[in-house]
């Protein structure tokens, strides 16, 4: 019994030491796993064992690291470095998470600005965006090398959503007020689509049938058929559509609102709205979630922390304290135990 209490204030001490509520991580059922948090600020990143919340390692990264991508397997994590003095916004911080260090950064050289990021099949090749450049730029992570360059021929290509396939992707092009369709087998742009503008949060359905698309300007979030062009509305009055998230059985959407704070949940066949969840102040950025659909880890910029939201129930369970202004994360299943040192 004093193992057991002793081991409850330890873990309260923690919590209140680093700022966030009694709401242990540790209390959440069947909740494992390690998550990785940039923290834009301090540029750093996060390495976190969720079943107990702690914070396995802090990380450098280059300045203002946004988003970041995560091999299927869990071992590698790769971050876009987007923001520092013009002319040096080029490079990709690379992330050995079972080590956790970092093993190499990457330097895009003239692709400046990387920002939207994801892995393709196969966890060698890593899609990112270059927003000075206009283009997305295929990185052999291992190598440390870009591969192909496939032009978006717009600006301001922020964010890129993949097909499971790893065939096609499409970029929120932000000043372009449009959506680029890239073939990333040949590399070449394909079309583009002309959506409500500043696009920004951007996801396609795992048949590449749907692209989810959030606008700044307009608060909208639409859904365009890229068989037809055809374009609906999924949501409005959303004031920032930071994200969009669907559940691994793609029946749910989940879109975090930077601006107004809150969590909207949209069954995604209907179009219908399920819920909102409402998180004062807390500035919700980057979302992830389990693979069982369990549970959405949102960064919540303002906190310097994750909130743990249960999905069924639609409510924050728990919190795990991460670096200032965090913002993009990715889960893995994967238990990391301590870093292998050489």
């Amino acid at each position: 019994m004093r193992r057991v209490r002793h081991m409850q204030l330890r873990w309260t001490v923690a919590l209140f030491v680093s700022g966030a509520t009694t709401e242990a991580t540790a209390q959440v059922p069947g909740l494992a796993g390690t998550l990785i948090v940039t923290n834009k600020s301090p540029s750093t990143a996060t390495i976190i064992d969720l079943a107990s919340g702690r914070t396995l390692a802090t990380l450098p990264t280059g300045l203002g690291p946004h988003e970041i991508a995560l091999s299927a397997d869990g071992a590698t994590a790769v971050v876009t470095d987007y923001s520092g003095p013009v002319g040096t916004r080029k490079t990709l911080t690379v992330i050995d998470v079972p080590g956790q260090r970092v093993v190499r950064t990457i330097d895009l050289g003239e692709y400046r600005s990387p920002h939207g990021i994801k892995f393709l099949p196969g966890d060698t090749l890593v899609a990112v965006t270059s927003e000075a450049s206009r283009n997305v730029v295929i990185v052999n992570v291992l190598a440390g090398v870009v591969r192909r360059v496939i032009p978006t021929n717009f600006a301001g290509s922020h964010m890129i959503g993949i097909s499971a396939d790893g065939v096609r992707g499409f970029t929120g092009n932000i000043g372009g007020n449009s959506v680029s369709e890239l073939d990333l087998k040949s590399g070449t742009f394909v079309r583009s689509f002309e959506v409500p503008a500043q696009p920004e949060a951007i996801n396609v359905t795992p048949d590449g049938k749907e692209v989810w698309v959030g606008s700044n300007a307009t608060g909208r979030v639409s859904v365009l058929d890229p068989a037809t062009g055809a374009l609906t509305t999924a949501a409005e009055g959303v004031s920032w559509p930071y994200r969009v998230l669907f559940t691994p059985d793609v029946k749910t959407v989940v879109i975090p609102d930077l601006r107004n704070h809150e969590v909207r949940f949209i069954e995604r066949s209907t179009r219908r709205e399920i819920s909102r969840l409402s998180v004062p102040g807390a500035g919700p950025q980057g979302i992830a979630m389990t693979p069982d659909a369990k549970y959405v880890l949102l960064s919540l910029s303002t906190q310097a922390r994750v909130a743990i939201i249960d999905l069924k129930t639609r409510a924050v369970v728990g919190y795990v304290p991460a670096g200032e202004t965090p913002d993009g994360v990715v889960y893995t299943t994967r238990v990391m135990g301590p870093p292998h040192r050489e």
